[in-house]
């Protein structure tokens, strides 16, 4: 009967011990009994116990650092696994963080309201109360070396200051050697003219220029003409420290009265990004839309919760599919990311900051549905409960300012993104036909914000012309 061999292998020891069984099992075959003499003293197994860090998780992929809006739990309570702890803010919303171990939370190193890096500890797990003092020791330990100061650097040496030195510049090449028969002179249009000034005998001047050429320093030096200083060449020695140790441009002027209000970790994230955006190199461009068409169709589907956005986000799905390349993005500088999928990032202005939530597959999604969709998203964006999937993975933004009033704006483009669409105000408009004849429509006017280097403006054209298109002829929107 075959045998099936089973190594078991003892720590800390290089023996193995081999046993080998049946591969079957059957009643009618005696079982016998081994005994492994592995060792003649007894073996005690210790099970430390363990104190565990509650780390600040990064919540998003721009995220470095973030704040502690609320602590769930107290210190001295216990946790179970997967339980939420604390509600951290991140750069775009609050995120309850769950733990990872069952335990006591033996201590909070970062109270409410402060901030912390992501990867550093927040608090103290402890497995059982035995351990609570040494986890709050830790904790001491942690929260004194965050708080205490890096010291200071050294300042930095001053500056040796630079001595012009008036010793004589290096000595000129030698004059090429004077030959028996007659020589050309060569010499520049200023040194003949101070030779004239001078009364100097241009043949009797050594020319140090290049190929023996005669400069006005040598007719200078020929007249017993001290050599002016060179005060260019000064200028530019001195420069040069100056240019190296640029001074920092000096604080604006504080006006009287003036309060200061350091940033939310949100506009701290939106003031990155946006100068970010400066970096890509974009262009705009324009275009009227009428909107008679598409007003009559939002009369008609607002009542059953859909709303001018929802339409807008439809349309600009609907167009992206016929238009790829605006649904594109360049990470790299060097190649074009063309997205499989249309999601369709829409700004929110919440309470101190700004949002884009995002409605993910747009094209797929009908009309109803969609609005549904974006209902949920707003709601969860102002109570600063997206999840990063939800206001991070847009490839097209679309910023609606018409429903204040507003004619037209240009938006800044987001980065990792191809375009954003800026939409305006619907407002009649006289318009003149072939005819001659007037007549008055609703017209918006839309811009798109697009990164010149994938992007160009004929394919930018093209997108507006069929935006148009589905705007004015909206029935499509709600199939």
């Amino acid at each position: 009967m075959a045998s099936s061999t089973i190594l078991f292998r003892v720590s800390n020891t290089n023996t193995s011990t081999a046993l080998s069984f049946p591969s079957t099992v059957s009643n009618a075959i005696p079982c016998r009994t081994f005994r492994l003499p592995i060792s003649n003293r007894r073996r005690t197994f210790t099970v430390q116990s363990k104190i565990r860090e509650i780390f600040m998780p990064a919540l998003s992929s721009t995220m470095t650092e973030g704040k502690i809006v609320s602590w769930i739990k107290s210190e001295g309570d216990v946790l179970s696994k997967g339980e939420s702890v604390v509600v951290v803010e991140s750069d775009k919303a609050d995120m309850d963080v769950e733990t990872f171990y069952d335990g006591i939370l033996a201590a909070i190193v970062v109270g409410e309201g402060e901030t912390a890096s992501v990867g550093a500890p927040i608090g103290i797990l402890a497995e059982s109360e035995a351990e609570i003092a040494e986890a709050k020791a830790k904790a001491t330990a942690a929260s004194s070396s965050s708080s205490s100061s890096p010291p200071a650097p050294p300042p930095a040496p001053a500056a040796a200051p630079v001595v012009v030195s008036s010793s004589p510049s290096p000595p000129s090449p030698p004059p090429p050697p004077a030959s028996d028969g007659p020589r050309k002179i060569v010499a520049t249009p200023h040194a003949k003219k101070l030779a004239k000034q001078h009364k100097i005998d241009i043949n009797s001047v050594v020319g140090t220029g290049p190929f023996g050429r005669i400069t006005p320093e040598d007719v200078e030096k020929k007249a017993g003409i001290a050599p002016k200083p060179k005060v260019v060449s000064a200028q530019v020695v001195a420069a040069a420290p100056t240019a190296a140790a640029k001074p920092a441009a000096s604080p604006l002027p504080e006006i009287p009265g003036a309060s200061v209000v350091p940033f939310t970790t949100m506009q701290a994230a939106v003031s990155k990004n946006m100068v970010e955006s400066l970096s890509v190199p974009t262009f705009r461009v324009g275009y009227p839309v009428t909107t008679d068409a598409l007003d009559k169709l939002y009369e008609k589907v607002k009542p059953k919760g859909v709303t001018m956005t929802a339409l807008l986000a439809k349309a600009a799905a609907m167009t992206l599919v016929q238009h790829p390349v605006v649904n594109a993005t360049c990470k790299d500088g060097k190649s074009f990311t063309y997205n499989s999928n249309i999601n369709i990032a829409v700004a929110v202005a919440i309470n101190g900051g700004l949002i884009t939530p995002v409605l993910q597959d747009a094209d797929k999604l009908d009309l109803y549905l969609l609005s549904q969709k974006w209902k949920e998203l707003v709601e969860k964006a102002r109570a600063k409960q997206l999840q990063p999937h939800e206001y991070n993975s847009g490839t097209f933004t679309l910023s609606n300012l018409g429903m204040f009033g507003v004619d037209r704006f240009d938006a800044l483009l987001p980065p990792g993104q191809g375009a954003i669409m800026a939409v305006g105000a619907s407002k009649p408009t006289v318009l003149a036909d072939v005819d001659g004849f007037f007549s008055v429509k609703s017209k918006m006017l839309v811009n798109v914000t697009a990164d010149h280097r994938i992007i160009y403006g004929a394919d930018l054209a093209a997108f507006l012309q069929t935006f148009a298109k589905i705007v004015e002829n909206p029935e499509s929107l709600t199939l």
